[in-house]
C-alpha cells in the first residue's frame, strides 16, 4: 500500500519544457520528435496550436521540413485545460501566438502532473520579446533555444527578420516575409548600414 502511494504522488509530477528560437531554427521539428518519443513510450498526448495558425494546415502542426503530427487549434489557451484532461503529455505550438494567461495554463497542468512541452518564437521581428513565451522560459524546468543559420553570413541566427514593410505584430508568412538573422547581420539592418 505505501509503495502504491509513492509510485501515484511520483507520478503526478509535471513540469514545463520550452523549445524556442528564431524562425527556421527548427522549433517544431524538436516538438513534434519529442511527442513522436512520447507516443512509442505510449503515454496519451495531445498537441494545440492557435487558430489562426493555418500556413499548412488547419488541423495539423506542421514543421517547415513538412514533418507533421495532428492537432487540435484553439481560440485561447484557456481551451487547453478544458480539452486537456487525463493528458500525460501537452504540447503546444506557437505559443508566441497565445494570450498571456497560456502562462497559468501550464502551471497548472504542470501541477496537476502534465508534461508540458511548448514551441514558440522568442522574440518577434523587431528583436522585442514576444508574447507569454519569455514569461514561460523563466518558469519552465527545461529550455532548449535552437538556432537557424543567418542567410547573410553563415553564422548562427537568433533573430527573425521581417523582409516586407508591413507593420502589424503578427503576421503569417514564411520565406516570402522572413529571414533568420544573426546579431551582428540584424544589427546592420536595423541601424539603416
Amino acid at each position: 500500500m505505501f509503495l502504491e502511494n509513492t509510485v501515484d504522488k511520483a507520478k503526478r509530477h509535471g513540469w514545463i519544457e520550452v523549445i524556442t528560437g528564431s524562425m527556421f531554427s527548427g522549433k517544431t521539428e524538436e516538438l513534434i520528435r519529442r511527442l513522436k518519443r512520447a507516443k512509442i513510450a505510449r503515454q496519451k498526448v495531445m498537441i494545440f496550436k492557435p487558430r489562426i495558425e493555418v500556413r499548412y494546415s488547419e488541423e495539423e502542426v506542421v514543421s517547415h521540413d513538412e514533418n507533421s503530427i495532428q492537432s487540435t487549434p484553439v481560440d485561447s489557451s484557456a481551451n487547453i485545460v478544458l480539452l486537456a484532461s487525463g493528458v500525460e503529455v501537452v504540447a503546444i505550438d506557437e505559443a508566441q501566438f497565445f494570450d498571456e494567461g497560456l502562462v497559468d495554463v501550464c502551471n497548472q497542468l504542470a501541477n496537476s502532473g502534465t508534461r508540458v512541452i511548448v514551441a514558440g518564437l522568442d522574440m518577434d521581428f523587431r528583436g522585442v520579446p514576444f508574447g507569454p513565451v519569455p514569461r514561460l522560459m523563466s518558469i519552465a524546468e527545461y529550455v532548449t533555444k535552437v538556432h537557424a543559420i543567418c542567410v547573410r553570413c553563415g553564422r548562427l541566427a537568433q533573430y527573425t527578420h521581417r523582409t516586407s514593410d508591413e507593420e502589424q505584430l503578427i503576421l503569417l508568412g514564411e520565406t516570402d516575409i522572413y529571414e533568420p538573422l544573426c546579431r551582428g547581420c540584424f544589427s546592420k539592418i536595423n541601424s539603416g548600414e
